[in-house]
């Protein structure tokens, strides 16, 4: 039996194990060092030194540069998603199928507050589709601007919880509340903390949630 050889990296067809190992190892690295350094900061090379993997794998495994950053970003934001769907789920089964305000909040907030939270692992992903937002690739910019399909369902939700609101409204209210989920974060708490004379440090995820959804409770439930 032969080998595969593709971009100067060997396969075996029957080491399937090694070969999901080499694929993991690219996108974990790629992960970690896109998230603490930017995109254009970070080579192949880089990559494939961190993994501890031939030079030719990222090519091999994922095409290109670009593609291992879309896949990337189309795996952790497919993740966070669902996990944001199941909760929106669970919050119809509660209520009858006519979840209150706050607990569809809950459901937009929370997933991606915990991953952020230091003591998370899952915080190096949150990182990752942060840079995205600014530094994406023109896929990953055409996915964030048109792909809202993971937003229709709150979006209907919250008409639903507000049917006395012109739809107009509810979609800026839930703009703004977007925007307090991707600038609401563990790491830029230090400007307020200073601002406020050390009153408002915060680490804990369950109290910071509070908050935001007081907040933003009150913002959908105004006239």
């Amino acid at each position: 039996m032969s080998d595969n050889l593709t971009n100067g990296v060997v396969e075996s067809p029957d080491d399937e194990e090694t070969h999901a190992a080499t694929k993991a190892a690219v996108f974990g690295a790629a992960e970690r060092l896109f998230a603490l350094h930017g995109f254009q900061n970070v080579s192949v090379r880089d990559i494939t030194a961190e993994a501890g993997v031939n030079l030719a794998s990222v090519n091999y495994h994922f095409g290109s540069k670009d593609a291992l950053l879309f896949e990337i970003f189309r795996r952790r934001t497919g993740e966070l998603n669902r996990e944001r769907a199941r909760m929106l789920h669970e919050a119809n089964d509660r209520h009858g199928g006519k979840p209150p305000v706050r607990d569809i909040l809950e459901a937009l907030f929370a997933p991606p507050l915990r991953w952020a939270d230091p003591a998370n692992d899952r915080r190096i992903s949150v990182q990752f589709i942060i840079r995205a937002r600014s530094e994406g690739t023109a896929e990953m910019r055409d996915a964030l601007q048109n792909d809202v399909s993971h937003l229709a369902r709150f979006a209907e939700a919250l008409k639903a919880a507000r049917p006395d609101l012109p739809p107009e409204s509810v979609y800026w209210r839930l703009h703004f509340v977007l925007g307090m989920v991707h600038n609401n974060r563990f790491v830029e708490f230090d400007r307020l903390h200073h601002l406020s004379g050390g009153l408002t440090r915060e680490g804990d995820v369950a109290a910071l949630l509070g908050r935001m959804l007081d907040f933003a409770e009150a913002g959908f439930l105004a006239p």
